[in-house]
């Protein structure tokens, strides 16, 4: 089994797909890995590191593969390379990739979406968007205390205190989370609020207050919250409020993959907030939980700047890299049998993150989706 690891072509992706010290978990199962050169370099991984571990650098590694790992989905040019049978493995964002996806199809390639790898116990170790939400909550909470034009932990001097800044975080799934930690860690007061009843406990154990709003929770499938109504959704943003025009620094983190992300805060709440404070809005690439909020960007509204998130784990992709290669080693592994590429489509995290195989889409919903185009 050939397993090709490509330097990835999007405008700002500095991550790549496999890191030299995690090569050995590959080839120790038979799999001869190959690396395209300077797939690394943006994240500091330099092509004599992976020849180090095992892998070879080969500018023609995708031509030979039998299974292709990237972070971002294989350009047209570069699906054209493959042999008809051949594998990528990537985040692909099929509904909205129809393209793509045809192309494959059309092609004879399998390909599976880091996307869609199922909220089970057994896949935890293959869920990438969790491991990348991770970093992205993170960086979220450094952004927000680089911004601000103030401390973050409460100063306590022989010329007099300096309170601490007082931020308030949007979301407690994986991102959530890990802002409000990272910020509590910083020194800051941190308040945090999410529509699962469930959510409370686990902002409450980072050390942060739970914002308790008397309305209906939301509790959904996959970890997810339900999409709320548009009534619940304005009820919501008027209990928040008061919390958002305390706050010297608000991170907002709730998306769903594939939809449109809430609108969780409007200008009107924004202009409500004091003079220099600062909004991290960390789905504004799906929309943006904050009004007026662009993805790449920083949009001053009243006295706040808002910024707009745009492939937030890029930004820090040495750890980036290496959480998402260690998902990869683990579906990797999965579908391999005695050093065989050999997926097996009767378990469910395989049939589940399985777009197109043997010139068809297997994915349900973007099958209905490019049906409905046609």
């Amino acid at each position: 089994m050939k397993l090709a690891v490509v330097k990835e072509t999007r405008e700002g992706e500095a991550r790549v797909a496999m890191v030299p010290e995690l090569v050995s978990k590959l080839t120790d199962q038979g799999i001869e890995v190959a690396v395209e050169p300077d797939a690394g370099a943006l994240a500091l991984y330099g092509d004599d590191e992976y020849a180090a571990e095992g892998a070879t650098v080969d500018p023609s590694a995708l031509t030979a593969a039998d299974v292709v790992l990237s972070v971002q989905p294989l350009t047209s040019q570069q699906v054209r390379r493959l042999e008809p049978g051949a594998a990528t493995i990537s985040f692909l964002s099929p509904g909205q990739s129809l393209d793509l996806v045809a192309e494959r199809r059309d092609v004879n390639v399998t390909s599976f979406s880091m996307e869609l790898v199922p909220r089970i116990s057994r896949a935890q170790s293959m869920d990438a968007l969790s491991s990348q939400a991770l970093v992205a909550g993170y960086r979220a909470a450094i952004v927000a205390a680089q911004r601000l034009r103030r401390f973050f932990p409460l100063n306590m001097t022989a010329a007099g205190t300096i309170k601490p800044a007082e931020v308030v975080v949007l979301g407690a799934g994986v991102a959530g989370l890990q802002a409000i930690a990272t910020a509590k860690r910083l020194g800051a007061v941190v308040k945090g609020y999410d529509v699962r009843a469930a959510a409370a406990e686990e902002i409450q154990s980072m050390g942060a207050t739970a914002i308790e709003l008397e309305l209906e929770t939301l509790e959904g499938s996959g970890g997810y919250a339900r999409e709320m109504t548009e009534d619940r959704a304005a009820r919501q943003r008027e209990a928040l409020s008061p919390y958002i025009a305390a706050a010297d620094a608000l991170i907002t983190t709730a998306a769903v993959p594939g939809r449109q992300a809430p609108l969780l805060v409007t200008t009107e709440m924004v202009e409500q907030m004091k003079q220099g404070s600062v909004i991290v809005d960390l789905a504004a690439e799906t929309g943006g939980n904050v009004e007026g909020a662009v993805a790449g960007s920083v949009v001053q509204v009243g006295g706040a700047q808002i910024w707009g998130a745009f492939n937030v784990p890029s930004q820090m992709p040495g750890p980036a890299s290496k959480l998402y290669a260690q998902n990869l080693i683990h579906i990797v592994t999965l579908m391999t049998h005695e050093g065989a590429f050999a997926p097996d489509f009767e378990d469910e995290i395989v049939a589940g993150s399985c777009v197109t195989h043997a010139g068809q889409v297997t994915h349900a919903p973007t099958r209905e989706l490019l049906e409905g185009g046609a």
